[in-house]
């Protein structure tokens, strides 16, 4: 009877310890979100229940084990396993401590700053900081298991041997992570590229949708997402339509013939411009940039408030100037000049 109550009392005492334990910081942490509303990090931390109460548990059995009289045969192999669960749910309880941290302090700065790019800024920083802290956490945690291990022991001794070439083997493996990792930490801190610009890169434009320590996720115009190193944007040239501001100045270009009014064109253009709810009300102008013996080339810029304003500005200025030529002046438009003959020759 004794055999069966011991284990029973372990177990079931080291459950309901680590519940009532678990219960009692979660009750804790709502009474300080409630007298905090101004920050959301206790309740954010209240995502650490279940990691805790893992925690709790495998440390209350660990430690009364002994008294459970199991195993006795096999105590060393019982206490490698809880062991190698001790370190998960502790990397799985700091994981969500500090997802908890991050995320309070965006949701914080968002709510004090007016800066969109600023906001933007500390997101990526913030991004990238978690995820090499999981990077780190993750790393850290299969290696305190695999040291758990005597062959693994035994194998990182003989190895220590020939280290100075497996250093050399493994910086010349590991260069191009190397370098997209320090890349990435350059765009976080320098302030090159950050979540929610709009860049162009290789002829493609797009918004930043996600920055990790290793590769840039571009979400394009027409929802494809383009994945790249983090590296070409310190090592290539690229726009950043964001820098500076989100307002923009754009163009539309028109071919059109020699006998196309100018004047009235610039009028019309003045008036469409005015008119569209895109145009932010600080610049317009039309001139001719441009003439070929059969052709004028005709420049209408304007300006927006953001990339996608510009664009459906510029669709739509676009599109009803040539419908003005269309029909108020179709000589304007270009065309093949055909010379009829003399009869007389």
């Amino acid at each position: 009877m004794e055999n069966v109550l011991r284990p029973v009392i372990v177990f079931g005492g080291a459950i309901v310890l680590a519940y009532v334990l678990a219960w009692a910081v979660d009750r804790l942490l709502v009474r300080l979100d409630t007298r905090h509303p101004e920050t959301p990090m206790w309740g954010l931390l209240r995502r650490w229940r279940v990691p805790l109460q893992a925690l709790l548990f495998v440390a209350l059995v660990s430690a009364f084990f002994d008294n459970t009289h199991l195993a006795k045969d096999h105590r060393d192999g019982v206490n490698l396993w809880l062991t190698i669960i001790l370190i998960g749910a502790t990397a799985w309880l700091i994981l969500r401590i500090v997802a908890a941290i991050t995320e309070t302090i965006a949701t914080r700065f968002a709510g004090t700053t007016h800066d969109a790019a600023r906001g933007r800024r500390v997101r990526t920083q913030l991004t990238l900081i978690q995820r090499l802290v999981t990077a780190v956490v993750t790393v850290i945690a299969v290696a305190a298991v695999l040291l758990q291990f005597p062959g693994m022991k035994t194998f990182g001794t003989s190895m220590l041997a020939s280290a100075g070439v497996l250093g050399i083997v493994a910086g010349i493996a590991a260069q191009s992570t190397l370098g997209n990792l320090f890349a990435g930490l350059s765009i976080a801190f320098g302030d090159m590229v950050r979540i929610g610009d709009e860049v162009v890169v290789d002829g493609e434009m797009g918004t930043v949708d996600e920055i990790t320590v290793s590769y840039l996720v571009l979400l394009t115009w027409d929802e494809r997402r383009i994945t790249m190193p983090v590296s070409y944007f310190t090592s290539k040239p690229f726009e950043n339509w964001s820098r500076g501001g989100p307002q923009q100045t754009g163009t539309v270009y028109l071919q059109l013939d020699h006998a196309a009014p100018v004047a009235e064109l610039r009028n019309k253009t003045e008036e469409l411009v005015r008119a569209s709810d895109e145009w932010d009300g600080r610049s317009w102008s039309l001139v001719v940039t441009d003439t070929t013996p059969t052709t004028i080339e005709v420049r209408a810029a304007m300006t927006a408030r953001t990339s996608d304003d510009l664009w459906t500005l510029r669709c739509a200025v676009r599109e009803q100037l040539l419908d003005w030529l269309r029909t108020h002046h179709p000589e304007a438009l270009p065309g093949i000049r055909v010379t009829r003959p003399d009869k007389h020759l």
